[in-house]
């Protein structure tokens, strides 16, 4: 019994350890926000919010353009999101589902492009985005995170469509179902958390990216808020509790998506990750 209790309070304590860390630099971005410059730079630090300055989060989105900043990275990550899921479930499905040839190249392929580095692409891209008159577009963006994570969000729905037994689908056949018909009626609802999961990793991929959004938008009103933070910095100075309080903003949006879909995560990288 003893050994128990001693198992379960070391169990209690890691878990809040790791929360802590986990938690303690978005506190930290608060109690910077919240801070005045004689507290920035006191010998001791503050190390709780003062609630009375919150008005720094009012200046902060009404003086400058941080509110249509984080409009503009929403916009961005959720149609990363919706373009990458849509086109990644009928291809997850093709390369479970059909033979045909080079599909082991296909596969091979798609898992090449996650090693090739964004920094490496920016130049070729630049001239076709010139080209096809994509520069300063948030739809640009949505397009080139959207080719940049398909080929993960495809592998790992490969992956859990093929832990689906195929009699279902032969049975739905049967009963005179479509290919789309046994898709979107069999297999979907089946990989749901491989879905969720698949959707965030979408979703924080086009949320935090920074190269592509920093050198295809020239307009300051089109930049996303990971571009438009780095602004903030100046030369002669740099508004400290600004620039954290808009950080702060930036991070809530992307915690709380993570939070309401964490449930899903780990059962769909592991559902994704039984056959490959």
């Amino acid at each position: 019994m003893r050994r128990f209790r001693f198992g379960l309070t070391a169990r209690i304590v890691a878990v809040l350890v790791v929360l802590g860390v986990a938690v303690f630099p978005l506190y930290w971005m608060l109690v910077t926000a919240l801070s005045s410059n004689g507290d920035l730079f006191a010998e001791q630090p503050r190390l709780t919010p003062d609630l009375g300055r919150f008005g720094v989060f009012v200046e902060a989105l009404a003086e400058g353009k941080a509110a249509g900043w984080l409009l503009n990275s929403l916009v961005i990550a959720v149609g990363t999101m919706v373009l990458s899921v849509g086109l990644g479930i009928p291809l997850g499905y093709a390369l479970s589902r059909f033979s045909f040839r080079g599909k082991a190249v296909l596969t091979v392929v798609l898992l090449f492009t996650q090693m090739l580095p964004e920094a490496l692409m920016v130049v070729p891209l630049f001239a076709l985005f010139r080209r096809f008159d994509l520069l300063d577009s948030l739809t640009g963006l949505v397009l080139v995170n959207s080719a940049f994570v398909l080929p993960i969000v495809a592998l790992i729905l490969k992956g859990a469509i093929d832990g689906i037994p195929r009699e279902l689908e032969e049975a739905a056949r049967a009963d005179g179902g479509r290919p789309f018909t046994v898709l979107t009626r069999i297999n979907v609802p089946l990989i749901a958390p491989s879905i969720a999961a698949t959707a965030v990793i979408a979703f924080f991929h086009a949320w935090n990216e920074y190269v592509f959004a920093v050198t295809f938008i020239f307009d300051p009103e089109l930049q996303p808020a990971s571009v438009g933070i780095a602004n903030f910095i100046g030369e002669l100075g740099t508004p400290i509790q600004t620039v954290m309080a808009v950080a702060f903003l930036f991070t809530l949006p992307a915690v709380a998506f993570y939070l309401l879909a964490q449930k899903y995560v780990v059962s769909g990288m592991t559902a994704g990750a039984v056959k490959g």
